[in-house]
């Protein structure tokens, strides 16, 4: 029987105990490296909600199963900075956290541990699945979309009529997460193939951004966008397909534009000094599986970084799915190596560029 624990616990009570923690200075019981079979709990943490619940069903219920011995701890959010103060009070209590592949490997070795998916059959994975601290637990891309109903006579069809606003008035909406691709439609709105768009010309980018500043919608976060977009708020919009297939199932007519459309992979790392470093790797090792990647594509809307994943998509997430023939486009994912060795740098220029 299984032992799995699935309750989500308040993140604030993790940051107390890592204070505590801290002040004891004494370290976590380790799991017993030698016994496969010993009793391990893994505090798992990712964005909470739906997408959280997804992942239980998807991949921890399924692992307990067959491992009695391991159960879970849930928690919520994740946050690069509360890694970094349980790594210098030597009180790591997270095992598995989601996060950006940048982020992981920007960190690689300092802030996470490197990790050995040598076992992992990486052959039908797509690029950037693995890396030195990271596994891909999906990707989420993000389309050009627009409300239908705003364009009555036709649509933007390409990234570069986005940024056509005498042709297609309108008001714009983009996502200010790097990982949603902004830089990149910058510079594929200014011409630039996506075969070259790598290392990434970011003052071109910005620049090219300013031309339609004043007719866009810089929403901070995915919810904002979605928002903006179910009340009319913006007409034409890049927007994460987990967002789109929720609007598009609450009736929103919206029509998808297959261009160039920008991907990313989203992961999960191991915090430096778990403890349980051994058990959280073999567990991270089967979320890539067939059967895994299928279940959390057609329970989130996301695209699976296993390619041979067949997940039962509705019909809606059917129009999503960038790796069967509905996309008649171009996908592009994002060089996290590029982005891991840039990532503070663009950040800080993005962010005084918004505030300017």
């Amino acid at each position: 029987m299984s032992r799995s624990r699935n309750t989500l616990v308040g993140a604030s009570m993790l940051a107390t105990a890592v204070l505590l923690a801290g002040c004891a200075a004494e370290p976590a019981t380790p799991a017993d490296p030698g016994n496969e079979d010993a009793p391990v709990t893994l505090t798992f943490v990712a964005y909470g909600g739906v997408g959280q619940e997804a992942m239980i069903k998807a991949w921890q219920k399924p692992y307990t199963a067959e491992h009695p011995n391991v159960d879970f701890i849930n928690t919520a959010p994740p946050d690069v900075a509360q890694v970094k103060a349980q790594v210098e009070s030597n009180a790591v209590l997270w095992d598995i956290i989601a996060t950006a592949p940048a982020a992981a490997e920007q960190n690689c070795g300092t802030l996470f541990e490197p990790l050995d998916f040598s076992g992992v059959d990486a052959s039908e994975l797509v690029e950037f699945s693995i890396g030195d601290c990271y596994i891909g637990n999906f990707i989420n891309a993000s389309p050009l979309a627009y409300r239908t109903d705003a364009f009555p006579n036709g649509g933007p069809q390409s990234i570069e009529d986005f940024f056509d606003v005498d042709k297609f008035p309108g008001q714009r909406g983009v996502l200010t997460n790097l990982q949603n691709g902004i830089l990149e439609y910058g510079l594929l709105g200014d011409g630039v193939a996506p075969a070259d768009l790598f290392p990434l010309d970011v003052d071109r980018s910005l620049a090219k951004w300013d031309e339609i500043r004043d007719v866009t919608t810089f929403a901070p976060n995915v919810g904002a966008l979605q928002q903006a977009v179910a009340a009319e708020q913006v007409d034409v919009f890049f927007l994460a397909d987990s967002r789109l297939v929720p609007l598009m199932n609450d009736g929103q007519d919206i029509t998808i534009v297959w261009d160039v459309t920008v991907a990313s992979v989203n992961a999960f790392a191991v915090p430096k000094g778990s403890s349980k470093k051994d058990a959280a790797e073999a567990f991270l090792a089967t979320v890539v599986n067939p059967t895994a990647q299928a279940e959390i594509a057609a329970a989130l809307g996301v695209q699976p970084v296993n390619t041979s994943a067949k997940p039962e998509l509705g019909e809606n997430a059917a129009k999503l799915a960038i790796f069967t023939d509905v996309n008649t486009g171009e996908t592009v994912i994002q060089d996290v190596p590029w982005y891991a060795k840039n990532f503070n740098e663009i950040t800080t220029q993005l962010t005084n560029w918004l505030a300017g």
